[in-house]
């Protein structure tokens, strides 16, 4: 079973993407900034990260960041807000794999983790 790193402040959007991962075949474990992103992967080592970009502590361009300086081939998927375009940016040089628009639509979640976790 593929396990994913849900990380964001905000605890329904880890509760509901933990459900909608959990009843498609994944296990999850949660986070909730940066910081304790960069520890649980270290822990863990996920198939896969689904990351918020603005969070407190550490942001998800710092832990996207220091992500990939300890595995160059995680997979990480950024989460934002509409608006946030020049982060998005950011992120895809910083290394990220793909991101999705908040709120997450159910079938493209399940679309750029499936692509991933399977490549």
């Amino acid at each position: 079973m593929p396990l994913a790193l849900v990380v964001d402040d905000a605890a329904f959007i880890r509760l509901r993407t933990r459900k909608l991962l959990e009843e498609n075949g994944y296990e999850v474990e949660e986070a909730q900034d940066g910081k304790e992103a960069v520890l649980k992967f270290c822990e863990i080592s996920p198939d896969i990260v689904l990351l918020d970009i603005t969070m407190p502590v550490m942001d998800g361009i710092a832990a996207l960041k220091e992500i990939k300086r300890i595995d160059p081939k995680a997979k990480v998927v950024m989460c934002t807000a509409v608006g946030q375009q020049s982060l998005v940016l950011e992120a895809i040089k910083a290394g990220a794999n793909d991101y999705l628009l908040k709120p997450l639509d159910p079938e493209k979640v399940l679309a750029s983790v499936k692509r991933l976790v399977e490549k």
